[in-house]
């Protein structure tokens, strides 16, 4: 067997294998996603992001409000997985 034959042969193999490939992928049933039960959890008002939303809008006047301050110490204790304390708050 010459060069140019076992290529052809190679060739031919590739596209065999390919357009089998592409059969099994387009035959396959396309089955729905089921929801994840955390999204329909998350459906709650969350008054933290509530008050995030308040000093968004704020701006910069929220360097100086305290319950901006507060606020922001609660979501980055959340955030940093640390127990929510009180004191000192």
């Amino acid at each position: 067997m010459d060069g140019a034959m076992l290529a052809r042969l190679g060739a031919v193999i590739f596209v065999a294998i390919a357009g089998t490939a592409a059969v099994l992928e387009m035959s396959r049933e396309d089955k729905a996603p089921v929801p994840s039960p955390s999204r329909t959890v998350q459906a709650e008002r969350d008054p933290l992001r509530d008050e995030q939303r308040r000093c968004q809008q704020l701006g910069e006047t929220a360097a100086q409000d305290p319950a901006c301050l507060k606020v922001w110490a609660q979501t980055r204790d959340r955030f940093l997985g640390r127990p929510a304390t009180t004191e000192g708050r």
